[in-house]
């Protein structure tokens, strides 16, 4: 033990005295037009063949030895900066860039340092640029992230007119939304129509599939992490639109010029009108707020404080039926920087999903509500050691409290009584160290491990049956009571994460990784896909935690000198404990519903082909995916194994935009997919005048192909040059060809083209829903 120690002091003098011979270049980088902090930023040092990036805060620090460099600033869309800066002590610098890059010509070569493709070590990780995605077609003329997302490569999309979507073989509540840092647990409008993301506010969103980094925690497939605009410090503005489906608007001003700024944003569906001009009994709209407030106290210390809320209100038949859902957040965060070395994001987020369903009826009328809340406390810590040697660690804590149903009569006389369903509680905890290291000037590598430890918590009470999967007669035999804050169960569980990239020449690399994820909220959902109406649950007493191994393999190079970005990855998915429901299980308003749980195994695996042009009038992207999904559950499909209902074996996405002039841009979006699995019956019982339908298989049959052309217009009018104010015209012609893809199927007595039942009544056909044919629409956009 004692050498040991002097091994390890020996190793941390001769680390410090090697450091000392260093000096540290650090920063924040801006866009100079609104003092926006700015991510991905490259700042590179020739002379060296060594550089960095900034973070999602818009800090950099690099640690090179003492002397005079130039040191490139780099970024897409933004004129380069070349300084010259003679370090012979820590020094800070903070940057400004701007003066958007003129759109180059095919043959031009520009002097930068390869990009993130190539150079990264991270893997399976899509930025989507939301100046970029505007310039798409969209459905009803409303800007979505999600359905950008929905096009990358291992992304299924589950359904036309839905934000859900599925990564690399897992389902749609083993995705991590998060904005600002908060979690989303629904992120739809209008049943999918349209995302939560208002783009107005974006500043950038990055998808993980795959890498994940130890920061991440809490679901198997994949993050979507979206941040919002800080806010112009420097001006006034305001951005406004209207469309077919939506109006917004969004302020931003500066509180302190260059010091504070805030933003606040709001955005309303325009369905609610049609509706009521159509004399219509029914009601659909939607509302979202974004509001933001930032302060640079100094170069050590900067605040934010945002917040999010939005809501969604349906109701039927004249106001007999209705549905509602809503998402709430608040972030606080303090970034600080303890020297010029090491960074600091501290943040406490609070998140808060509720639904209700509601019939207005005198005898059968009820309101059925549900929620789950949550508190998180996270420090997150990176040590820039030295330029190829960095740091990564940090604690979180999360509490949640997840309220499964209260269902209240709405009138005296209904035949419902109050029932309020027990409340559940659980702590989870998330400790992570991770080290990126250029180990030589091709061979780079990242190494983590994060510790998951979820605690089911009091107070509470659990019930112990006969049978816990009799479902059929659920038996309680006795039951355990806990009181406030005593641990009904715990679970620890050890995450460790892989990556490493090795460069073949400066244009090309391979990169392998592997991760392991775990999450302990499981969604109970009763359809193939996901709506807002479904109910979140800890693991706990009857319910273990789900485990996904992952391990992927890609080959990356980029062309033209970085014009064109290339990849193909191709991975494994192993999980352990995936949960689903037992066949005919009764899932609303049961309150035996752990009787209802099968977990078992899936597995899934891959390939993903993505070309992406970044440069230049004409930008873009195609990607295939080749992909395979099953499961094997006990008590499902007779225990056999049985492909997801989110397989899809191929899948194609094209999109492009052209920008024509400084007046006129084009764009385009092409997809075509495999069907979607689906459970159909495969034939009938008899018993007398009673003819249920039989099921054979689970997803034993597959929908029609999906495919869709969509197209767009974005007019720029020459005099906005001459003006304070610009105005923008944008047109979408949303499927082209009017394909009749198919969004579910369903089966029916047989009837004639008249809608008369054909024979006796006990032949059936199967009956496909589609959703949306061609639709034109218009967007104006303002902003001044």
């Amino acid at each position: 033990m004692i050498r040991f120690l002097v091994v390890v002091t020996l190793a941390l003098v001769s680390t410090m005295a090697r450091s000392q011979e260093k000096v540290t270049l650090n920063g924040y980088i801006k866009d100079a037009d609104n003092g926006e902090e700015l991510i991905g930023v490259t700042v590179y040092i020739p002379q060296l063949k060594a550089g960095t990036a900034t973070n999602a805060y818009g800090f950099y620090s690099i640690t090179v030895p003492k002397g005079t460099y130039e040191v490139q600033y780099t970024f897409v869309g933004y004129s380069s900066q070349n300084v010259t800066v003679t370090l012979d002590a820590d020094v800070s610098r903070n940057i400004e860039l701007g003066g958007e890059a003129q759109i180059m010509n095919e043959v031009e070569i520009s002097e930068r340092p390869l990009d993130e493709n190539v150079i990264a070590v991270q893997m399976s990780k899509n930025t989507l640029n939301i100046n970029q995605v505007k310039k798409l077609p969209t459905l009803f003329g409303e800007v979505d992230i999600i359905k950008n997302v929905q096009a990358l490569p291992g992304v299924i999309s589950a359904g036309e007119g839905t934000s859900s979507f599925f990564v690399r073989g897992g389902g749609g509540d083993q995705n991590l939304i998060l904005i600002d840092e908060a979690p989303i647990y629904d992120a739809s409008h209008l049943g999918g129509m349209v995302s939560v993301f208002n783009a107005d506010v974006i500043k950038e969103s990055e998808l993980y599939k795959g890498g994940i980094p130890s920061r991440f925690g809490g679901r198997l497939s994949s993050i979507l992490e979206v941040r919002t605009i800080d806010g112009n410090n420097k001006r006034f503005g305001v951005t406004a639109g209207i469309g077919s489906m939506a109006s917004r608007v969004m302020i931003e001003a500066p509180i302190v010029k260059d010091k504070s700024s805030f933003i606040l944003s709001g955005r309303t569906s325009n369905l609610g009108l049609y509706l009521k001009a159509a004399n219509t009994d029914n009601s659909i709209n939607f509302y979202d707020l974004n509001a933001k407030v930032n302060w640079r106290a100094n170069n050590k210390n900067r605040f934010f404080v945002s917040g999010y809320t939005g809501r969604d209100k349906l109701s039927f038949s004249d106001g007999e039926v209705g549905f509602g859902w809503g998402n709430s957040t608040g972030t606080f965060r303090w970034n600080h920087l303890f020297n010029e070395k090491l960074f600091s994001n501290t943040t406490v987020i609070l998140s808060s999903f509720d639904y209700l369903f509601e019939i207005k009826d005198p005898i059968q009328g009820f309101k059925w509500s549900s929620n789950l809340q949550e508190l998180s406390v996270k420090n997150d810590l990176t040590y820039f050691h030295t330029v190829n040697n960095e740091f990564t660690f940090g604690y979180h804590i999360t509490g949640r409290r997840f309220s499964p149903a209260t269902i209240e009569p709405n009138s005296e006389e209904s035949m419902f009584e109050k029932t309020v369903f027990d409340k559940m509680y659980a702590l989870d905890h998330g400790i992570y160290l991770s080290n990126q290291r250029r180990i030589t000037d091709a061979l780079t590598m990242d190494v983590g491990l994060r510790v998951s430890i979820f605690q089911s918590m009091g107070p509470g009470k659990v019930y112990i049956y006969n049978d816990p999967k009799d479902n059929a007669d659920p038996t309680r035999v006795d039951s355990l009571e806990y009181g406030s804050w005593k641990s009904i169960k715990n679970f620890v569980n050890l995450e460790p994460r892989f990556g490493l990239r090795y460069s073949l020449s400066d244009d090309k690399s391979i990169k392998l990784s592997y991760n392991r994820m775990v999450q302990n909220t499981h969604l109970v959902a009763a359809g193939t896909v996901p709506l807002p109406f479904n109910t979140w649950s800890p693991s706990g007493y009857y319910l273990k935690p789900q485990i996904a191994d992952q391990i992927a393999l890609g080959y990356f190079q980029n062309l033209k000198d970085n014009m064109y970005e290339a990849s193909a990855e191709i991975y494994y998915k192993d999980i352990q404990h995936v949960t689903d429901f037992a066949d005919n299980a009764e899932i609303q308003l049961n309150k035996d519903l752990v009787t209802e749980y099968r977990q078992g195994d899936a597995w899934a695996y891959g390939a993903e082909f993505m070309v992406t042009k970044k440069e230049g009038r004409l930008t873009g992207m195609a990607s295939y995916t080749w992909s395979k999904a099953l499961r094997q559950i006990e008590g499902v499909n007779q225990g056999r194994e049985y492909v997801a209902n989110y397989d899809r074996r191929n899948v194609v996405n094209l999109n492009a935009a052209f920008e024509l002039n400084d007046k006129w841009t084009f764009g385009g979006a092409f997809t075509y997919s495999t069907g979607r699995p689906t459970t159909v019956p495969s034939g009938k019982y008899e018993y007398g005048e009673y003819n249920p339908d039989q099921v054979s298989e689970r997803n034993g049959y597959r929908l029609p192909a999906f495919h869709r052309l969509d197209l767009s217009a974005t007019l720029n009018p020459r005099k906005n040059a001459t003006r304070k104010w610009k105005g923008q015209w944008i047109f979408s012609l949303y499927n082209v060809y009017s394909r009749k893809n198919a969004f579910t199927v369903y089966t029916r007595t047989k009837k004639d083209s008249d809608g008369d039942i054909i024979g006796d009544g006990t032949q059936k056909e199967a009956r496909m829903v589609y959703l949306f044919p061609f639709m034109p629409s218009v967007t104006y956009n303002i902003k001044f």
